[in-house]
Order: structure tokens, then C-alpha cells, then sequence
């Protein structure tokens, strides 16, 4: 029989640690937790298999479950003396989910399932407090009402709201037993006439309900859309907790919280959290109320007035800080944890490995080390290489005038600058047109996904630092500044009031996740220096990679960049973009236009001193380091007169009319310009251009050895290749090249000539190029656009909608297709080595800097990725965690 039911609690358990992917993240470390002895609330997880199986069976369940699930509810009874459903002495449960990777918010959860209109007299007179068991009734109508029954939980608030204005109280806690019950009946009226059918009271239905609710959010878009973003496969599925319940709304000496044993924000060795007396979990994150802090360090630090729980409950606070420290160290890792004081008894309701931001993990990673926590190499793999983008981008100028328009809490560090939008339709619309906006929300939920992906920062006015707009925020690594209470945000007119002043929708604005200020306007930005951790970090992974990592570049402020954040070479300078400034783009059309040798070699002479002034900047900045140079590679279209004015002046430079140029130009046009005379098509037919380019190459390489003292060894490569003769053609022009610069400059030469592989047809040709090849540098965007045969220009129309019904899990654009362009890497290496052992394999598509990707390439034994300059750093550490990974 399957084992679909895991019990846990009374310092045993079914499960442990290590069966994350059967138990979800939660019940494995509810397991954990519950074998350490520590005081965790019995209950039981159903496993992630369930999960599949409801989807695989029309949402139904196996045959045995529930049997399984009753016997698990009578342990967890007899443990707490307890029996559900009971009217003298009801078990409550909170019904919780549980996927294998933490998913913060988007899924369901239910607390206080099991109460009715019987079983809450029970509760109350057994605590000695009608108002607390009155108060968790309405919580568990509302929360299932929304969750399960489908009944909007802006409804319940407005009820509460009326009420409360009405009898003008400010706080829920305000509210008496009595006025609860009022409140109550108004409640289950609502759902009776929304639903007509009447709230139900029979604990195994709200059970069962709840059950089947927990796994259908597996599915929601909220879901669906984190799980895109994250790389979550749909087929891990989520468990279900269910677990017995303890009250922090049991009055003063009860309470809730949230806490990490490090900062997530900046690493710091400190527990940071926050609680909230008298209140239940979801209080907490929601942001509904201010939160207090747990030390009373972080207090002093905040200025708040209410104590903290250091002070407010020493000995749980004693209690709790020894478990912190005692499940950091069982783990190896920051925690996040989640806990429940009830009447002066700590409850610990989960833990799990922290989000962080990149600095954050940075630091945590190299302290461990230090602190021997971790070795090295344990170090490298703990820190997420797409992570590092956060460390890349820009920060407030300390120079720069602040015109302050509020302040809130420095939820996730960073800066950015938009205009204001206040919905997350709003948000992904503009940055589908290209403009940059910040989300302003009064706060946020897991509907708000799409809305925080599209922003370049994120503003809410309520919630605190472990809010959901704050947890989401840093996991993306996007600025977020949470619970500016002084900002008055109304939807409905499009505006903000902060105090006297008033902005409006569309206003430009910055958020400084740092310091938590709101600035009117745009505000001047730094790029950011890597040392300290990162450098130490860096260093590390340095040791035990084994790939190199070069930069695509053609400017000398991207080969800085890219030399700065560690770059070993370029792989990849791309000449046609040197070639859309000024004069250049004119001399560039001239000889696309020319309909002679002649006309072509008088405008090339144009284009001569350019390309050599370039490449020399490159080979000076590089100073020894390979450089990749691709011949010209435009289609042609790319470089044509677009109007009359561009026409004229091309026109004027060739002494011709334009009528007659006109007509050259229609001459040239190509129905399908990205598959037409482009790359060694273009050289085959004119090889006046390559003959340029590597006099271009060699003159500055020679001029860059006398500048720097280091021996300059160009890489030209040969683009579009399909034919070992198209490259023999072009080799053969280069070689006389050389030999006429050689003869001129009076030095010898040393250069390397490959081909960029961006065809199938020149994979599968692999051993019979690499004859003419001493170098391969897969370009996997072209690749990937001939071997599926999508231009990646209008694939975004349809691939989202690919994703959405499981044809594809990534877009392949974005990380390699393994299977088909992959495959087609796998054989060219492999068919280029047959022929020379010794030929350099590269990748320089974008996929150079994708982590996924380059996994995949160090298991193909390519020699380097090539990647943008501000990927460089993240290729280094995916680079190296590739080759550990390898080691196994």
C-alpha cells in the first residue's frame, strides 16, 4: 500500500529532512524539526505524490487517502487530547501548503478549520475567553469563505469595517465577544446569499474542502506565474500540512511571528524579525498591523515605542534565540522561521532556508566559511549566480538631491526609478511599451506577481519587513520600499498624498530600498563596486573553475566593464555595430550601394583607420587576453537608406543621383534578410570587406603590442558558415592579408581563424570545418532560431502561450534548449575534435550567461562562455559551481 500520509509531532516523526520532494519544503522540515525534539504542534503531511495523482485523475483522490488522513487526525488527537470534530474538547487545525521549493504566498492556506457554531462555545469557555474564540471563528469563516468557497475577502472586510466605523474603533482587537457574534451571523449571511447554500458546519467537509483547495492553488495563475519565473517544474507538485493549532490571539501573553536567524538584507550575523501580540500568523505578513521588533537591539535601531520581545517575553525570547542558533547550525544555513506563543508556551510552526539578497548571501556564505560552518567550496554553491544581478545595478548617488517625499522601511535594497502605476496590469503594459515604472500599491499580494516582475521597484504603504511586497521583492532583487504609513493612496482617483503634496499617476519617482526613502523626480545613480565578499567569494570560485569566462563587447566602456568584473578575454566583438555612428554609417552604405569593386574599396579606405582605432582600444584594454573578432555580419537591410535624408547624403558622398541610388538600394531588398546575404555570404561575394577587417585586425594588433609590450593573438571568425569552401574562400583572403602586414610592419603575425557555428548544417559538418577551423564559437541565438526555425524577434507573441500549456518549460531564447540546440552543440564539438583535437570551443549566444546554460556547457567540455558585461561575474560563479557539480 502507498504511503500517502506522513505524521509528525511528540518529538517523532515519519519523515526528515531528506524527503523534501515527497514531503514539500514545509513537512520535511516540520519532520525535521519534530526528530530534533523541538515543540512543534502534531500533524501530518499528504504528499506531494497526491498532488499529481489529483491532477492526473480528474481531481480525485487515491482510495486509500482518506483512511490514511483519519488515522493520522487520531494520532494527532491523542497527542493533544483532542478529537475532531468534538463538541466538548474539538481539535482545531491549520490546513497548510507545501512545495519542494519555499513559494512565499502563492498558495492557500486555512487556519482555525474545525470550528462551527458549536464547537466555539467549547473553545471560549474552555480558555476563559469568549472574545478570542469568537475572534478565531470569524478569522476561519473568512479565510476558508475566500480560499475554499470562492467568496471575495474584501466583502468580510467591508462588514468589518462598517462596524467598526459605526462604533468607532480604530483595531479588530477592539471588538467585544458579543460584537463579534453580530458580526458573525452578517458574515455566513454573506456567503449564504452569494453562494445559496448556507456556511458549512461539519468539520470533515471543511476539511476535505480545504484539502482540495490547498492543491487546486497549485494551479493558479499567481502560482503558475512564480513557478515561470523561479523555474518551478508544474509536475513537483505541493503537499498539504495539516497540522493542530495554537493561538497567539489568546490575549497578552500570547503572540506571532516571523524571523530570520541572519539579515536578509545585508547578511549581518543578528536575529531580525518581527511579532505581533495577541494576533495570529497571517496578521504578521499581511501587514494589516505595524508589527514590533523581536530585539531590542533592532528596536533602539528603529525608533519604535513598543517593546520588543526581548523585553515584552524574556524567557520565550531565550527559548526562541537558542533554537535559532541551535537549527542554524543543524542546517548549515540562515533560516526563516515561523512561530506561535500561546499563554507563555513557544510553538515553533516552521523553519526553512532563508530568501536573500545577493549581498546577503554573499556575506552569510563567507562568513559560514569562517566560521566553519562551511568549507570553501560549500560556500560557492550556497550563492545563487543569477542573484549577483543585483549587485550590478545602479545606487543612489550620495551627491544627488534628495527631495524626500516619504519614508518607509528598507524592505530590499537597491534603487530605481519610474513612473508611478498602481496596478500590476498597469505595470506589465508599460513594460511591454518600454517604459519604466514603480509599482504603488497600499500593499501587495501573490495576485501582484506579474505586476512586481514588470516594475523596477516596488512602493507600499503598509506592511512590514517580512511583508509579502518585502519577501517577494528581494527574491527577485528588485528595490522595495514597504509601510510608508504617511502616504495616502487612493486607486481610484490615480493618486498619492503625502501630507500637503499630491502625486499623481504617471509622476516620476525613486525608491532607495537602502534607506527606505520615496524621492520625487529621478534621481542620479552610481554603478556599484564589488569587493569585499564578492571579491573573497569570487576568488573562491576562481580556484575550482575550470571554463573560462569571456565578455561579447565591441566598445571600449564594455571591455572596462567587463575587465573590471573579471572578464578573460572577449568572445565575441560584433564589428557591424561599430558601424551606426556618424561618418561611419554613411562610408558603410556607400559601399553597400556601390555597384563596383572599385566603389566598394573607396569606401572601405573610408572605414580603415576606424575599425583599426577600434580594435586597437580592444587589444590595449584586453592587454594580451584573447579577443574574438567576427567579420562583418549584417543582413543588409540593417544598413540601407530608411529615407530621403539618408539617401541624400550617401548620395552626395558618392557624386551619384539619388534617383539611381534609390533604385540600388530596391535592388537589394530581401524577403527574408536574417536566412539572405548576410555573414560569409556577404564576404564570398565581396572579400574586398574581409580583406579590409583584417588589415583593420592585424595593423592594430601590431600597434596595440607596441603600446602595451603584450603579444597580441587576434581570433577572426568567420560568421554563417555552412560550406567548408565558403570558409576556405575567406581563410584564404585573410592569410594574404596577414602576409602583406607582416611584410609592411616588419613584424610576424600569430592569429587564429574559426568560424561561429550558427547554422545545423555546420554542427553536423563539424569534422569536415574544423579542417579549415582552429576555432568553434557556437552562436546559440542564431542557432536556436535555424535549428526550431522561430525568428526570436516575434517569438514572444507565442511562447508564452507554449509555456502556459507545457510545450516548452523555458523560453529557449532565455536558457538552451538542451535536447534539440544543444544536441546540436554536443556534435559539433564532438565532430570538430575528430578532426582537431586541439580546436577551441566556445559559446558566445546570450545563453554565455544564463547559469542553466552553462551547466550545460562545462557537461560538453566546451573551453569558455562568452557573455554581456554584466553577466561576466555570474558566468564565473555558474562556471564554478558547474565544474564542482561535475566533481560530484
Amino acid at each position: 500500500m502507498t504511503k500517502w500520509v506522513f505524521n509528525f509531532g511528540d518529538g517523532k516523526a515519519d519523515g526528515a529532512a531528506d524527503k523534501r520532494n515527497l514531503l514539500g519544503g514545509k513537512g520535511a522540515n516540520l519532520a525535521e524539526m519534530s526528530n530534533l525534539g523541538l515543540p512543534v504542534p502534531p500533524g501530518f503531511t499528504i504528499t506531494t505524490e497526491v498532488c499529481t495523482w489529483y491532477y492526473d485523475h480528474d481531481n480525485s483522490y487515491p482510495d486509500d487517502l482518506r483512511a490514511q488522513v483519519e488515522a493520522a487526525l487520531e494520532q494527532v488527537g491523542s497527542i493533544t487530547g483532542r478529537r475532531f470534530g468534538d463538541e466538548k474538547a474539538p481539535l482545531l487545525l491549520s490546513v497548510r501548503s507545501g512545495a519542494r521549493v519555499s513559494m512565499p504566498g502563492m498558495m492557500d492556506t486555512v487556519l482555525n478549520l474545525g470550528l462551527n457554531d458549536v464547537t466555539v462555545k467549547a473553545i471560549g469557555e474552555e480558555a476563559g475567553d469568549m472574545r478570542f474564540a469568537y475572534d478565531s471563528y470569524r478569522r476561519f469563516i473568512q479565510m476558508y469563505s475566500d480560499v475554499v468557497l470562492g467568496v471575495d475577502h474584501h466583502e468580510f472586510e467591508e462588514i468589518l469595517e462598517e462596524h467598526k466605523s459605526l462604533n468607532d474603533l480604530m483595531l479588530d482587537t477592539e471588538i467585544t465577544a458579543d460584537d463579534w457574534v453580530g458580526i458573525i451571523e452578517k458574515f455566513k449571511t454573506l456567503v449564504e446569499t452569494e453562494l445559496e447554500t448556507p456556511f458549512p458546519q461539519d468539520p470533515q467537509v471543511q476539511l476535505w474542502g480545504a484539502i482540495g483547495a490547498v492543491f487546486s492553488s497549485w494551479m493558479v495563475p499567481r502560482a503558475k506565474t512564480y513557478r515561470r519565473l523561479h523555474d518551478i517544474p508544474a509536475t513537483w507538485g505541493t503537499a498539504v500540512n495539516v497540522q493542530a493549532m495554537v493561538f497567539g490571539n489568546m490575549g497578552e501573553t500570547s503572540a506571532t511571528g516571523v524571523a530570520f536567524t541572519r539579515n536578509p538584507s545585508t547578511g549581518e550575523k543578528a536575529l531580525y524579525g518581527e511579532f505581533l501580540v495577541n494576533a495570529q500568523g497571517e496578521d504578521v505578513v499581511a501587514g494589516i498591523r505595524t508589527p514590533q521588533d523581536i530585539t531590542e537591539k533592532a528596536r533602539l535601531e528603529a525608533g519604535s515605542t513598543k517593546p520588543s520581545l526581548e523585553n515584552l517575553m524574556p524567557e520565550c525570547f531565550n527559548e526562541f534565540q537558542a533554537i535559532c542558533d541551535r537549527l542554524e547550525g543543524h542546517y548549515r544555513d540562515m533560516q526563516d522561521l515561523e512561530f506561535t506563543i500561546e499563554k507563555g508556551k513557544l510553538w515553533m510552526l516552521q523553519t526553512r532556508a532563508g530568501k536573500r539578497t545577493a549581498k546577503a548571501a554573499l556575506k552569510i556564505a563567507v562568513d559560514m566559511a569562517a566560521e566553519d560552518l562551511l568549507t570553501e567550496e560549500e560556500a560557492v554553491l550556497r550563492v545563487e549566480p543569477a542573484a549577483l544581478d543585483q549587485l550590478l545595478h545602479p545606487t543612489i548617488d550620495p551627491k544627488a538631491k534628495r527631495d524626500i517625499v516619504a519614508t518607509g522601511l528598507p524592505a530590499s535594497p537597491g534603487a530605481a526609478c519610474g513612473a508611478i502605476v498602481f496596478t500590476s496590469d498597469e505595470a506589465e503594459e508599460a513594460k511591454t511599451a518600454g517604459r519604466k515604472v514603480i509599482l504603488v500599491r497600499v500593499e501587495t499580494s501573490p495576485e501582484d506577481i506579474h505586476g512586481m516582475h514588470a516594475a523596477e521597484g516596488i512602493l507600499t504603504s503598509r506592511g512590514g519587513m517580512t511583508s509579502h511586497a518585502a519577501v517577494v521583492a528581494r527574491g527577485m532583487g528588485k528595490p522595495c520600499v514597504s509601510g510608508a504609513g504617511m502616504l495616502r493612496i487612493d486607486y481610484r482617483t490615480g493618486t498619492i498624498a503625502a501630507g500637503s503634496r499630491i502625486l499623481n499617476k504617471g509622476d516620476v519617482i525613486t525608491v532607495d530600498g537602502a534607506t527606505g526613502q520615496v524621492l520625487f523626480g529621478e534621481v542620479d545613480m552610481l554603478q556599484p563596486a564589488l569587493s569585499g565578499d564578492f571579491g573573497t567569494l569570487m576568488g573562491w570560485a576562481d580556484k575550482v573553475r575550470r571554463m573560462k569566462v569571456r565578455t561579447n563587447a565591441e566598445t571600449p566602456a564594455d571591455a572596462k566593464v567587463a575587465r573590471e568584473f573579471g572578464a578573460e578575454g572577449i568572445g565575441l566583438c560584433r564589428t557591424e555595430h561599430m558601424f551606426f555612428e556618424g561618418e561611419r554609417i554613411v562610408a558603410v552604405r556607400e559601399m553597400i550601394l556601390s555597384e563596383t569593386e572599385e566603389g566598394r574599396r573607396a569606401a572601405l579606405a573610408k572605414l580603415l583607420p576606424m575599425q583599426r582605432q577600434d580594435f586597437t582600444k580592444l587589444f590595449e584594454i584586453m592587454k594580451g587576453l584573447p579577443v574574438t573578432i567576427r567579420l562583418l555580419d549584417p543582413p543588409l537591410h540593417e544598413f540601407l537608406p530608411h529615407n530621403d535624408s539618408d539617401l541624400a547624403d550617401v548620395a552626395k558622398a558618392m557624386g551619384v543621383d539619388p534617383t539611381k541610388l534609390r533604385e540600388r538600394a530596391l535592388s537589394l531588398h530581401e524577403f527574408n534578410p536574417m536566412l539572405g546575404h548576410r555573414g560569409c555570404r556577404l564576404l564570398v561575394s565581396y572579400p574586398e570587406i574581409a580583406e579590409m577587417q583584417a588589415r583593420a585586425i592585424f595593423e592594430a594588433a601590431v600597434e596595440a603590442g607596441k603600446v602595451t609590450g603584450d603579444h597580441v593573438v587576434p581570433e577572426i571568425m568567420v560568421p554563417l558558415v555552412g560550406l567548408k569552401g565558403e570558409l576556405d574562400l575567406v581563410r584564404a583572403s585573410i592569410e594574404q592579408t596577414a602576409e602583406a602586414v607582416q611584410k609592411e610592419a616588419g613584424v610576424e603575425l600569430t592569429y587564429q581563424i574559426g568560424t561561429m557555428v550558427e547554422l545545423p548544417r555546420a554542427a553536423l559538418q563539424g569534422a569536415e570545418i574544423a579542417k579549415s577551423a582552429e576555432f568553434f564559437s557556437f552562436g546559440t541565438n542564431d542557432l536556436t532560431q535555424t535549428t526550431f526555425g522561430i525568428s526570436r524577434d516575434d517569438a514572444a507573441s507565442f511562447l508564452g502561450t507554449y509555456q502556459a500549456k507545457g510545450l516548452i518549460e523555458q523560453d529557449p531564447f532565455v536558457s538552451l534548449d538542451q535536447d534539440g540546440v544543444g544536441e546540436l552543440v554536443k556534435i559539433g564539438a564532438e565532430r570538430g575534435r575528430s578532426t582537431r583535437s586541439d580546436i577551441k570551443l566556445g559559446i558566445c549566444g546570450e545563453h554565455g550567461g544564463d547559469p542553466a546554460s552553462i551547466q550545460f556547457c562545462e557537461s560538453v567540455g566546451l573551453d569558455y562562455v562568452s557573455c554581456s558585461p554584466f553577466r561576466v561575474p555570474i558566468a564565473r560563479l555558474a562556471a564554478a559551481q558547474s565544474a564542482l557539480n561535475a566533481k560530484g
